[in-house]
């Protein structure tokens, strides 16, 4: 894993300049955009580490945090926030504390900050060595469920409809795809169809997600020849199995 940093804040604020001078002396490559979604949304090929800035009215940049947020619940993202104690506070209206990975206090020392993104440096080569997951399913209750259950061994990622799903492959990689089939607007049929469609993701392997066991859906779901279904209401260590087993047949057959 490369040591760039995605560095969020005011550009004219002489401490995100101070920041980014201080990890450049420690090796990282530093990523500098504003503090707005428009700057933060359009990085090219984002970094896993962000470290957002605080530095005034945190309402003000809410959107911002937000779009933060999103991005880690659908991404491999380590996140940590620095600011003062009530800015901190305020933050945590926006994006939730299980989501930062640290929060550090100013006035900061960026040696602390250093060796949090060391640690994240560390934990960022153990997950890309894991095999890359992708749920699709249109409930995030279900979708976190799932993540949370995987992620101990592998890299899970989520998309909550079959189009944001599409956007992720266009710019990414997975080893297999989590496909809820009962999905509204785009079915999880019509999503399999457009995977097949283009060389880039024809050969990814999809298990189809349904909450649905009699055997019309189930002859309907085998019709379209994902590499296995999966029953939502299978217990947690029947889906690790699942999976698990599929990996081990992939690798056995390599």
């Amino acid at each position: 894993m490369d040591k760039r940093v995605l560095l969020i804040g005011d550009q004219k604020s002489f401490m995100v300049t101070a920041i980014s001078n201080g990890l450049e002396r420690e090796g990282f490559e530093v990523v500098r955009v504003g503090n707005t979604v428009r700057e933060v949304s359009h990085v090219e090929e984002p970094p896993m580490l962000w470290t957002f800035y605080l530095d005034g009215n945190v309402d003000e940049i809410s959107e911002a945090l937000v779009f933060c947020k999103d991005a880690i619940l659908e991404k491999e993202i380590f996140f940590y926030l620095v600011g003062n104690a009530d800015e901190l506070e305020a933050a945590r209206s926006y994006i939730p504390d299980e989501l930062v990975r640290a929060k550090l206090e100013r006035p900061l020392n960026i040696q602390k900050l250093v060796e949090q993104l060391q640690i994240g440096v560390h934990d960022g080569e153990m997950i890309e060595a894991k095999k890359r997951i992708l749920i699709v399913d249109d409930d995030p209750t279900m979708t976190r469920m799932i993540k949370n259950l995987l992620s101990s061994k592998y890299n899970v990622f989520m998309a909550g409809s079959g189009m944001n799903a599409i956007t992720f492959l266009a710019r990414n990689t997975v080893d297999l795809i989590l496909l809820d089939y009962e999905m509204p607007v785009v079915s999880g049929a019509k999503v399999l169809e457009m995977i097949r469609s283009e060389a880039s993701t024809a050969m990814i392997p999809v298990m189809f997600l349904t909450g649905k066991s009699d055997k019309q859906t189930v002859m309907e779901v085998l019709a379209l020849k994902p590499v296995k279904y999966l029953l939502k209401s299978m217990q947690p260590k029947e889906w690790i199995r699942e999976i698990d087993e599929f990996f081990a047949e992939q690798k056995a057959g390599a």
